[in-house]
C-alpha cells in the first residue's frame, strides 16, 4: 500500500510540476509578448533615438504637430532659448530704428554681456543682433524696457504672446533666461519642450516679423557702434549648427547652472519646416550633446516624413424634407428633398506631413430626414478628417438651396388654384 501510495503521489507531484511548467512558460510568454507589444507601441509612437536632452522635441512647424517626443510637457527652464520671444515682441511691437537708452539695471545684468553702460543709447536693431547672435543678457534688458516699459512688463507681454500661440504651460520672469522664481508665488521662468518648439514655430512661420527675424538669426556676424559712435561692437553668431547642416534656417542656443545646455531651432527642406527642441541636454563639459539630438532629430523628420494631399472630394445624396414643399412641382402631396453639399470654401486640398505609420479616417456625418423650413446654406453635418483618432479638420456640409414648409394655407391657396377657373 506504501509503494502503491509513493507511486501515486510521484504521479500526481509529475502532474504538478508539469503544470506548474506550464503555468510559468505561459506567464513568460505572456510577459514577453507584453514587453514586445510595448516596445512596439512606443516605437509606433516614438523611435528610441537615445537622445541627450532629458526633454526634446520634433514639430512639424506648419501644424504644430509634435513628430517625435521625449518627456515634452516636462516644465524645465530652458535659458537663453528665452530669447527667440524677446526678439520676435521686439520686431512686432517695437520699431529697429528707435534710439533706446540703457538703465543702471541693465548695466548689472551678469555675463555673458554686451557692456552697456548707464545712460548709453543704442539703435534697438542692433542690440537685436547683440541679443540673438552673441546672447547678450544685457541687451535682453535694454530691449525689455523700451518696448514694455519695464522687464516685468515686458515680461507681461511675453507670457501674453504665449498664450496667444497656445503655449499654456510656459512662464516668462527674464527677457534674457537667467534662472528666475517670483517669490509670492513660487513660479519659475520655465517652458516644455513642446511649447518652445512651437514658439519656434511661430517665430519663423506665422509671425508678421518672420522675416526680420530670419534675417537677424541668420547672420554670421554683426557690427555696429553705439548712437553717439563712440564705441565699437562686433557680434559673432553662436548658432554652430547654422553651418553643420544647410536646411538650418534660425535656432538659439542657452546655458544656466540649472537649465543646462538647451537649444531650439528649425529647419527647411522640400517644403517642409521642422522646429526642434532641447532642454537639459547636458551640463559642462558636454556642449556638444545639443548637436548630437539636433542632427538625429532633423535627420528623423526628413527621413520619414513627407506631405500627402489628404482631402477626397464626396458627394451625398439629396436629403428628404419633411413636410416640406417640392421646389420642382410645388405639389404639397410630393415629398421634398434637398441637395446638400460640403462647405469647404474653395479648399481643395488639404497637405499634411505624415508619415507611413500614420492613419487617416475620414468620418461622415449628416442628417437622415430634415424638418422644413429648411434655409439655404444651413449646416446638416459634417466631413471630418482625423489623424491618428484626432480631428484635424472639419468641413460643415449644408444645403444648396432653401425649403419652404407646407402649411394649411398653403395647402388651400394650391387647391384654389387647381379647382377654381381662371
Amino acid at each position: 500500500m506504501c509503494i502503491v501510495a509513493d507511486k501515486k503521489r510521484s504521479y500526481l507531484n509529475k502532474i504538478l510540476n508539469r503544470a506548474a511548467a506550464a503555468l510559468l512558460a505561459t506567464a513568460l510568454f505572456c510577459c514577453s509578448n507584453a514587453s514586445v507589444m510595448a516596445q512596439d507601441g512606443e516605437v509606433k509612437k516614438e523611435q528610441d533615438l537615445q537622445l541627450y536632452a532629458q526633454a526634446a522635441v520634433l514639430m512639424d512647424a506648419d501644424s504644430g504637430r509634435v513628430l517625435y517626443g521625449k518627456n515634452e510637457k516636462d516644465v524645465l527652464p530652458m535659458a537663453s532659448t528665452t530669447k527667440i520671444m524677446t526678439c520676435v515682441l521686439a520686431l512686432e511691437y517695437g520699431n529697429p530704428d528707435d534710439i533706446v537708452e540703457a538703465s543702471a539695471y541693465a548695466a548689472t545684468m551678469p555675463k555673458v554681456r554686451l557692456g552697456v553702460k548707464q545712460g548709453e543709447r543704442y539703435r534697438m536693431g542692433d542690440l537685436l543682433y547683440s541679443l540673438m547672435l552673441e546672447s547678450h543678457n544685457d541687451s535682453a534688458v535694454v530691449i525689455a524696457e523700451a518696448v514694455g516699459g519695464s522687464v516685468e512688463g515686458f515680461a507681461s507681454m511675453m507670457n501674453q504672446k504665449a498664450r496667444d500661440i497656445g503655449c499654456y504651460d510656459t512662464y516668462f520672469i527674464t527677457p534674457n533666461g537667467l534662472d528666475a522664481v517670483v517669490n509670492d508665488s513660487g513660479k519659475v521662468h520655465s517652458t516644455t519642450a513642446e511649447d518652445l518648439a512651437k514658439i519656434m514655430a511661430y517665430c519663423v512661420t506665422d509671425s508678421p516679423a518672420k522675416e526680420l527675424f530670419l534675417e537677424i538669426t541668420q547672420t554670421m556676424s554683426y557690427d555696429f557702434t553705439n548712437a553717439e559712435g563712440t564705441r565699437s561692437f562686433h557680434c559673432n553668431n553662436h548658432n554652430a549648427f547654422l553651418s553643420m547642416m544647410k536646411e538650418a534656417i534660425s535656432g538659439k542656443t542657452g546655458f544656466t547652472n540649472s537649465a543646462g545646455y538647451c537649444y531650439v531651432g528649425a529647419v527647411e527642406s522640400e517644403g517642409r519646416i521642422f522646429t526642434v527642441a532641447l532642454l537639459a541636454c547636458g551640463w559642462p563639459n558636454n556642449r556638444s550633446y545639443k548637436w548630437s539630438d539636433m542632427k538625429k532629430l532633423v535627420t528623423y523628420g526628413m527621413e520619414r516624413y513627407e506631405y500627402r494631399d489628404i482631402y477626397e472630394q464626396r458627394e451625398f445624396q439629396n436629403i428628404r424634407v419633411h413636410n416640406g414643399i417640392d421646389a420642382e412641382s410645388g405639389a404639397p402631396y410630393k415629398e421634398a428633398y434637398v441637395a446638400v453639399q460640403i462647405d469647404d470654401r474653395g479648399e481643395q486640398n488639404i497637405p499634411y506631413l505624415l508619415c507611413e505609420d500614420d492613419e487617416v479616417e475620414i468620418r461622415v456625418q449628416i442628417s437622415d430626414v430634415l424638418w422644413a423650413p429648411v434655409a439655404e446654406h444651413e449646416e446638416v453635418g459634417a466631413l471630418s478628417y482625423y489623424l491618428n483618432g484626432t480631428l484635424v479638420k472639419r468641413f460643415p456640409i449644408i444645403t444648396a438651396a432653401a425649403v419652404e414648409e407646407r402649411t394649411y394655407g398653403f395647402v388651400c391657396r394650391y387647391l384654389l388654384m387647381i379647382f377654381l377657373p381662371r
